[in-house]
């Protein structure tokens, strides 16, 4: 699923593919937001995101990517 965050003061977002499910990012989201605590995220490649959670200006969740295989017409 890709995960596009906005934090502000920055003119760049954070994007990330993870293989979270939308309700666990929205949950990690929701208490990092309410507590100010560092949002703590995994990508699919193992890297570590961090984002203090009063920075936070929005997230957008995209819907689980199923990939394509092969050159077949759809």
């Amino acid at each position: 699923m890709e995960i596009k965050i906005g934090i502000a003061h920055l003119s760049r977002e954070v994007a990330l593919e993870s293989t979270a499910t939308p309700e666990e990012v929205s949950e990690l989201v929701r208490k990092a937001v309410e507590d100010k605590t560092l949002l703590d995220l995994v990508d699919e490649k193992g890297r570590r995101i961090l984002i203090p959670g009063d920075r936070i200006g929005y997230v957008d969740l995209g819907s689980p990517t199923a990939r394509a295989v092969g050159f077949g017409a759809v």
